[in-house]
């Protein structure tokens, strides 16, 4: 029998959740939720007429489903996985970042401990084909001994970061950091809901001695190679005997000793993602291998995000895993400078001058 799937918040994330648990057979799309009961019933008839409510704890206690989905805005993490748990759902789906503090993300983690319900938290880039070919590059062993991961975006971090950190840290093979530090500028967007500092830049030293360069917002480099402003995204690693990146919205390239050197296409596009990200749920729930963006390889890249914005807060070197939780946002917003630079004046569509 399907799985059956609730799926809270229709928006825009939420309607890809919805369509591809609706195209893949393993599971029922039973229940949709939305504050704007209009945008349900719009989305209804195309997903099977689900029962429809404005009440995510009514509806996922009528439906009790096996896998609660939401993708709501991001001050709602900590009670939408309480409401899930108490759905008795067998598994979690939301979307990143895992919450916009360490506090709550502590919170969040020991609440999912506790009930033993598995969690995936929607990293689905990294289904990409071009994402995959670097992965499959790297595993090789065609760069030889791995040094570097690194990854820019332009997009301010409350968006980008929590990718950025996890495809990076994919490409280490999801080495265990163990210190990070950081500087971040600009006020602007910690006024956003997505509330992040402007401009975040700092390093990450994982256990196997590779080090991470994450930059993110207004001061990260330009991708000429890519049109969308949101896609301007760069990953990659280098090693001893080459490299090898991926841009989010331009294809792969790499070179290497031995191979010489290689490209290809690639772009985002969440019909093409997401197919691969929701039947991997369903082979979980089956008694499978955990699911590539289950929620322990995103709580590490949380803690290394959340480590970041401490090293801002309190200068040096922050030292993971995190003991104890704070609101960092708030405490962002007190000490980080108001102004910010951009690194190229197309930046200006989201960030003032």
């Amino acid at each position: 029998m399907a799985y059956k799937v609730v799926v809270v918040g229709m928006g825009k994330r939420g309607g890809h959740h919805a369509a591809h648990f609706h195209a893949n057979p393993n599971f029922e799309v039973a229940g949709i939720c939305d504050i704007d009961e209009g945008r349900l019933q719009k989305a209804a008839a195309g997903l099977g007429n689900p029962e429809i409510s404005t009440n995510a704890a009514a509806l996922a206690g009528s439906i009790k489903p096996d896998v609660f989905c939401f993708c709501t805005l991001p001050n709602l993490r900590a009670e939408m996985v309480q409401l899930g748990i108490e759905s008795g759902a067998k598994l979690i789906a939301f979307e990143k970042p895992i919450a916009l503090s360490s506090a709550e993300g502590l919170k969040v983690k020991a609440m999912l401990d506790a009930a033993g319900v598995k969690a995936v938290v929607s990293h689905q880039h990294r289904y990409g084909p071009h994402y995959q070919a670097v992965k499959e590059l790297i595993a090789s062993g065609a760069l030889g001994r791995l040094n570097t991961v690194y990854a820019s975006a332009v997009g301010w971090a409350a968006h980008m970061m929590s990718h950025m950190i996890d495809y990076a840290t994919w490409y280490n093979g999801y080495e265990r950091a163990e210190w990070v530090i950081a500087q971040a500028a600009g006020q602007e967007k910690l006024a956003d809901i997505h509330a992040s500092p402007d401009y975040v830049a700092g390093f990450i030293h994982y256990a196997n001695g590779v080090h991470g360069s994450i930059e993110v917002g207004c001061g990260a480099p330009d991708v000429p190679e890519v049109g969308k402003w949101f896609h301007k995204n760069r990953i990659g690693a280098q090693g001893t005997e080459g490299f090898a990146e991926v841009l989010t919205g331009g294809g792969w390239r790499a070179v290497t000793k031995s191979r010489g050197y290689e490209e290809g296409p690639g772009k985002m596009d969440y019909d093409q993602d997401m197919p691969q990200y929701i039947q991997e749920m369903a082979e979980w729930l089956d008694g499978g291998s955990a699911h590539p963006c289950a929620f322990a390889n995103a709580f590490a890249g949380f803690e290394i995000m959340a480590g970041l914005y401490r090293s801002v807060l309190e200068g040096g070197q922050v030292k993971l895993p995190l003991t104890s939780g704070m609101d960092e946002i708030a405490e962002l917003r007190k000490k980080v400078v108001k102004d910010h630079i951009l690194s190229f004046p197309e930046s200006t569509c989201e960030y003032h001058a």
